[in-house]
């Protein structure tokens, strides 16, 4: 049972070690996460303007959210602040990569049959201008880049 022990003692005294090692503070590593703001500027009511032929894309598109390159796959709803505005509070957007996102938003259905929006789209208050393909696992739609640094001034 001793000999158990110190096995067990040793085991867990290499992975804290190990952790140890691993876990150093690079502030000029471009895993750092940067908080960002992401707001999109349109409309928190559904349209009821879209033609009936859009309600297969209202559908697919679901609730309005948006796609994070660098925690793909996942999908994360923005919240409703105002009658004219979205936001999600980010607190880990990798500094120094250019990143992208894609926004399904079922009121974009007559711009883009995916409900993908391009137009309206901030990121700390900066208009994201870029339109890249961000790819998920249903293909590809237009999305938008960006990158940030560590004191979270983005570039468009």
């Amino acid at each position: 049972m001793g000999d158990m022990t110190i096995v067990r003692c040793g085991l867990t005294l290499a992975l804290i070690g190990g952790l140890a090692a691993c876990g150093g503070d690079n502030p000029t590593s471009p895993m750092q996460g940067a908080g960002v703001l992401m707001s999109y500027r349109a409309s928190t009511r559904p349209r009821i303007d879209l033609p009936p032929s859009a309600q297969a894309c209202i559908t697919a598109a679901g609730e309005t959210h948006v796609h994070l390159t660098w925690r793909n796959p996942d999908y994360f709803p923005l919240r409703a602040v105002a009658v004219e505005r979205w936001e999600l509070p980010l607190n880990d957007a990798p500094v120094g990569q250019r990143l992208s996102l894609l926004l399904h938003d079922g009121n974009a259905c007559d711009a883009n049959p995916t409900g993908a929006a391009t137009r309206n789209v901030y990121v700390n208050d900066v208009l994201l201008t870029q339109i890249v393909t961000v790819t998920t696992g249903s293909g590809g739609d237009p999305g938008l880049a960006f990158s940030v640094d560590a004191s979270g001034r983005v570039t468009p």
